[in-house]
């Protein structure tokens, strides 16, 4: 092609027509790295707060079986009233898991209230679960 055949071209638009560029640009393909990193990010930010609240229902919910576990003991215990601040622990899921007793009274005489509190460290400064119930004194039949 001569000079002047190109220059006729350009002019006329049909040289700039056939040879345009058909690619991203650098910078298109910088801002749709951006979103796609922005977007990664708040998925894995979502995902990652998902997993910690499934761990803390799966805790309360065991936390929760031991607590009834103690209390289901204590209503067939025939002792009366029901020992105060007995401590233990019992195995549940592969994980230890700590309880605490308390008794108090109440206006019936013939009625307890207990309280369990389950935590996962022995120092129980954070019970994951407490559970309260009411304990009968046992008649004279039983």
């Amino acid at each position: 092609m001569s000079s002047t055949t190109v220059s006729t071209l350009v002019k006329r638009g049909a040289y700039n027509k056939r040879h345009k560029q058909r690619g991203l640009t650098l910078l298109e393909v910088m801002v749709a790295l951006l979103i796609f990193a922005l977007t990664g990010t708040a998925v894995l930010k979502a995902a990652g707060e998902h997993l910690s609240s499934v761990g803390q229902i799966e805790s309360v919910t065991f936390a929760n079986w031991v607590a009834s576990n103690r209390l289901n003991q204590l209503q067939l215990d025939t002792t009366w009233p029901p020992k105060n601040n007995l401590k233990g622990t019992m195995e549940m899921a592969d994980r230890t898991w700590y309880w605490q007793q308390t008794v108090a009274k109440t206006n019936d005489n013939d009625l307890r209230a207990v309280t369990v509190s389950v935590g996962e460290d022995e120092s129980y400064k954070s019970s994951v679960t407490s559970v309260t119930t009411f304990v009968a004194k046992p008649t004279a039949g039983n």
